[in-house]
């Protein structure tokens, strides 16, 4: 009965593929919005994925997420090398600088200062120079996509040439020479990152008492990450986080303090409703159009269960159907989007819960159905 089910199914094309429209957009919609927002999210935390060696990050306890400076005196990185289970603990400056293009533009960047000894925390990966160029005297080292974009020379004829190496730019009345391109996370901001050394970072920035925005802090082999975090916060009054519980941090705030979540919630809802009246509709007409089949098999001995069975296949076959285009086309549309400046990122938990909402949908769709079937007459396979 289950090949009949499908058959029956699969008989009446127009309807099939209504059914099968239906979901895949329902699908599609909630895939594409959900991994948009989990995009944005992630970009959130962008530098802080970036900077992956450092376990822990101290800063001043207002901080709200990434890019709520509030920066320290330099004093206090000495305080926090001193806390025991510290195996090593790291300066960086985070700020953003106006940059000084060649044809006398200014664009603000993100300006990372690294420890200039070791220079942790630096890029993760380089595309053209090495990390320790930024040894030399005035050096920086440039992103590639805001080499090629936003900090890009213009030519009188208009046309743009990407910052290459040993071109040099203007932060804070500073020269600066680029002596490397770096390969970054996109962030939220979506502005230049430039990194320097952290002298030469508190050298370019406006002059203040304090200009330390983190220190970066590795524990001693054995010490608990939270339980030095514990001992930093009671030692120095500062607060200390872990990598995952600062990107935590930072998500939370975009969520509490924005309506990012709000808008695309009420995308991935509206595709939810529509998916589910135009599945429930058409998959309730298609069952009123063969109600006359499903009262012959009824009049032949068929049981309700075995009905409320074929309805229930019927349901799953276009919801496995238009739950695979719709992802696929989600997938399809996020391969092609990542070489833009959309952010996209496909998550294994959203494609559970997109499969619960097709189900719910295709259920839905069933229930309705189901309760025309249970109230069947046989002998309507003998009206006109």
């Amino acid at each position: 009965m289950n090949s009949v089910a499908i058959k029956m199914l699969m008989g009446d094309r127009a309807k099939y593929v209504g059914i099968v429209i239906g979901l895949s957009f329902a699908a599609l919609l909630m895939t594409q919005q959900m991994s948009i927002f989990a995009g944005l999210m992630t970009r959130t935390f962008g530098f802080i994925t970036d900077t992956s060696l450092p376990q822990i990050w101290v800063m001043d306890p207002k901080v709200q997420y990434i890019d709520d400076l509030k920066p320290m005196q330099d004093t206090e990185l000495y305080r926090v090398r001193g806390v025991d289970g510290v195996e090593w603990a790291m300066p960086l400056y985070k700020g953003l600088l106006r940059a000084r293009l060649s044809n006398g533009n200014f664009q603000t960047c993100n300006v990372i200062g690294l420890d200039d000894a070791t220079l942790i925390g630096g890029p993760p990966e380089m595309v053209e120079g090495s990390l320790a160029d930024l040894r030399r005297a005035q050096s920086v080292i440039v992103d590639d996509v805001g080499a090629k974009g936003k900090l890009a020379k213009v030519e009188p004829d208009g046309t743009r040439t990407p910052l290459r190496v040993g071109d040099t730019l203007e932060l804070n009345d500073n020269r600066a020479v680029v002596v490397g391109i770096c390969r970054v996370s996109r962030t939220f901001q979506s502005q230049p990152v430039i990194y320097t050394t952290y002298s030469r970072a508190t050298t370019f920035a406006p002059r203040e008492r304090k200009l330390l925005s983190f220190i970066l802090v590795q524990p001693a082999p054995g010490v608990e990450p939270k339980e030095l975090c514990r001992r930093i916060e009671a030692a120095t009054g500062l607060i200390a986080y872990t990598a995952p519980d600062f990107k935590w941090l930072t998500v939370s705030y975009f969520i509490k303090y924005t309506g990012i979540p709000i808008n695309f919630g009420i995308s991935t809802m509206l595709g939810l409703i529509v998916g589910a009246a135009i599945a429930g509709q058409t998959f309730y007409n298609f069952t009123l159009d063969n109600i006359k089949q499903f009262g012959a098999l009824k009049a032949m001995g068929a049981p309700n269960l075995l009905l409320l069975r074929m309805i229930l296949i019927q349901a799953l076959v276009v919801g496995f159907v238009g739950y695979g285009i719709g992802v696929g086309c989600a997938s399809f549309f996020g391969t092609t989007a990542g070489r833009t400046e959309l952010a996209f990122r496909l998550l294994p938990e959203t494609l559970l819960i997109v499969a619960g909402a097709v189900l719910f949908v295709c259920m839905l769709s069933a229930v309705i159905s189901m309760w025309k079937v249970l109230r069947l007459e046989p002998a309507i396979v003998f009206k006109t």
